[in-house]
């Protein structure tokens, strides 16, 4: 059983929750209502395949810092519950079955995309700018923003405008979410040798710029409102767009005096203004 759990802990399935969370209201919008169950289900067991083959893999090459960082040093391999070559084996596999449910139960558009996800986590983030770049995670997280195009065209079979946003919308949403947390593990990434933002920059430029990204997804949640949603969408991302803007501004204020702020409280946040963009989108579609 313990063998069992650290192999699930490998597919990091608290990251998986929220891709979900993104992923539904994209295919209630695709569908302009409830989509077919049968696709659900499909996109839903083969995005957390997915997701999970590339967590698994991010986990087998990122074991060397994973070991020395405390955030993640309770990480399967990191603690020699899992194989190496396991871990491999595992991820892989995964990989194949997401793919192949997605190309077979919903269509080829979906499965290429899903091997575009894969892929670009793996090979673009994980092996290229993660240890390269403070813009890793800028970059990088477009691989978060899939799932929502890979719902939208498992319901459709086509790509338009509304998944373009929406993936926008979690592209520029991810640095400050992820610059919140890696403020408070800042010497973490620096003992792994990670150029976190956090680690390479000031905590005022960081602070900045996890203002001007707020700023950004908050516009650009709104852009949806014309092209795809109603007024109550567009009141919503309004009100919680104004809301992020205005944390993002209290950890600024609070670096501008010298003090730590609580960045933390900006990491959490966000998760639940992510969540609340999505969920008012399928409220949105239903009510119209």
């Amino acid at each position: 059983m313990d063998t069992v759990k650290a192999y699930i802990a490998l597919t990091k399935p608290r990251i998986i929750e929220l891709l979900l969370v993104t992923t539904v209201p994209a295919m209630i919008l695709a569908a302009g209502g409830l989509p077919d169950w049968s696709t659900v289900l499909i996109t839903l067991v083969g995005g957390t395949l997915a997701a999970g083959s590339a967590n698994a893999l991010n986990c087998y090459l990122d074991r060397d810092i994973d070991a020395v960082m405390h955030r993640t040093g309770h990480r399967p391999l990191a603690r020699h519950q899992v194989s190496d070559r396991g871990a491999l084996i595992f991820g892989a596999i995964l990989g194949v079955i997401s793919v192949a449910m997605l190309w077979i139960g919903a269509n080829w558009l979906a499965g290429v995309l899903t091997i575009g996800a894969i892929g670009f986590y793996v090979l673009g983030y994980t092996l290229l700018l993660k240890r390269r770049t403070s813009q890793n995670i800028v970059w990088g997280g477009a691989a978060g923003c899939m799932p929502v195009v890979i719902g939208w065209s498992a319901v459709t079979g086509d790509l338009s405008w509304a998944p373009i946003v929406l993936f926008l919308v979690v592209f520029f949403w991810t640095p400050p979410h992820f610059w919140a947390l890696a403020i408070k593990y800042k010497d973490d990434y620096a003992r792994a040798g990670v150029p976190m933002l956090p680690v390479v920059a000031t905590p005022i430029q960081v602070a900045r710029q996890i203002v001007a990204y707020s700023v950004l997804t908050a516009i650009t949640s709104v852009v949806l409102w014309p092209i795809a949603t109603g007024p109550v969408y567009g009141l919503l991302a309004i009100a919680a767009g104004i809301w992020l803007i205005a944390e993002s501004l209290v950890l600024l204020r609070a670096t501008n005096r010298g003090e730590a702020g609580k960045p933390m409280r900006l990491f959490h946040f966000s998760n639940s203004y992510l969540a609340f963009v999505f969920v008012a989108d399928a409220v949105d579609t239903f009510l119209r």
